[in-house]
């Protein structure tokens, strides 16, 4: 049997029937295996299936992410995941209107499906976050949805630092450019708010006209720096998309505080501390020689 096979045979003992033929995979997401079928009414389902018992674990705490999100968003015409199975070994849901604005191709490259130095999809970004962020974090907090406070945030990152630190070897000049920016006050927010974690091109759905209609994958979403949201917006598009990002997330009612655009443009430069842990996660030889690579260019 093929994995999409599987994948359908699972799905029906879910209670969900979707037919094989024209159905795909996709094997990028470090999290989830996903495959998208049809049923019998023509209507598109996605089907996640967990790669490790962590993100099986997490799959409640991200149901009641999307329950809590879901309405807000809506009222800007835009959509999230509606999980009608969410199962420890399976979850499922009509796939959303819209196409990424970037996929992998078979050989793992980035393939773009619009320019993320867009004043427009800028603009349309920051007016999102400003809607997002401004979810009130009691009613995060009471939905079950993890909150973490300034001093927190910052604790966190001290942690991170420190575990990857002890876990590799890495370049003196990234050690010294992490403990610069921990110390940096004017980097670090002061107040926290409902954040996505992984908002970027891949994540979000867009129209022909360039509307954003759906945002994907929140497993990582929790209150936090605002600037977790926008650091991949510097990362794709540069300092001015980042400046255009911020003036329209400001314009919408958005805190742009002076720090913001720092920070976001500190934890993208910090990404190599997240191959790090992800590979003390899992373990996975391959993965740790990848996060090695990264962290220590020098070999």
């Amino acid at each position: 049997m093929t994995a999409i096979d599987d994948a359908l045979d699972l799905a029906r003992s879910h209670g969900l029937e979707l037919a094989a033929h024209g159905a795909t995979r996709s094997e990028a997401g470090l999290d989830y295996r996903v495959v998208m079928a049809d049923d019998a009414e023509g209507r598109r389902w996605v089907l996640r299936l967990p790669r490790r018992d962590d993100v099986a674990d997490g799959i409640p705490a991200e149901a009641r992410i999307l329950d809590l999100v879901g309405p807000a968003l809506a009222d800007a015409g835009v959509a999230v995941p509606d999980w009608r199975i969410r199962e420890r070994d399976l979850v499922a849901y009509p796939a959303l209107p819209g196409a990424p604005g970037l996929t992998l191709s078979p050989a793992g490259e980035p393939v773009w499906h619009m320019d993320p130095q867009s004043p427009d999809y800028a603009a349309r970004l920051g007016r999102l976050l400003a809607r997002l962020h401004a979810i009130d974090v009691d009613a995060a907090a009471g939905a079950g949805v993890e909150v973490r406070t300034a001093e927190e945030v910052r604790a966190a990152w001290r942690d991170y630092v420190s575990r990857v630190e002890d876990g590799f070897a890495v370049a003196p000049a990234l050690v010294d450019a992490w403990r610069a920016w921990l110390d940096d006050d004017a980097c670090w927010p002061v107040r926290t708010v409902m954040t996505h974690g992984e908002i970027y091109p891949a994540h979000v759905l867009l129209a022909d006209d360039g509307a954003f209609t759906g945002v994907l994958d929140w497993t990582t979403a929790r209150v936090d720096d605002p600037a977790r949201d926008l650091a991949a917006q510097f990362g794709a598009g540069g300092e001015a998309a980042l400046a255009a990002a911020i003036e329209a997330y400001g314009e919408a009612g958005g805190d742009a505080h002076p720090g913001l655009a720092r920070q976001a443009q500190r934890l993208w430069e910090a990404s190599p501390i997240g191959y790090g842990l992800y590979a003390l996660t899992t373990g996975a030889p391959a993965d740790r020689e990848a996060a090695q690579a990264v962290l220590d260019p020098r070999g």
